[in-house]
């Protein structure tokens, strides 16, 4: 069982910055494949950034430039950097897990999920 716990979000004026963070206990940390989701209100959650147990990221092209995702497995722990922040950037940022296990019946995909945390930019 992973769990995952986020911080950093708050309330930033356009054009500024946030880091965020996200802490995981349990399981094998840098075998994770970590993800940034984010959900603005009356919209479904959306895909910010990834990273791979391996080290390769990808970002939705309206963060492209903007947002950096990357990991310490040292610490267990993932961020995103997000600067030059608008204000359709203002939602509830998800840290999300996913790992896979090998079994003797195929590959087993399990997926965790922080609580989120919120991240409001004014004009």
């Amino acid at each position: 069982q992973v769990q995952l716990v986020e911080s950093g979000g708050g309330l930033v004026q356009a054009g500024g910055s946030l880091r965020l963070s996200c802490a995981a206990s349990g399981g094998i940390f840098s075998g994770n494949d970590m993800n940034w989701y984010r959900q603005a209100p009356g919209k479904q959650r959306v895909l910010v950034a990834v990273i791979t147990s391996g080290g390769s990221t990808n970002y939705a092209d309206s963060v492209k430039g903007r947002f950096t995702i990357s990991r310490d497995n040292a610490k267990n722990t993932v961020y995103l950097q997000m600067n030059n922040l608008k204000p359709e950037d203002t939602a509830v940022y998800y840290c999300n897990a996913i790992r896979y296990q090998e079994t003797v019946v195929g590959r087993r995909r399990y997926e965790y999920w922080g609580q989120g945390t919120q991240v409001t930019v004014s004009s």
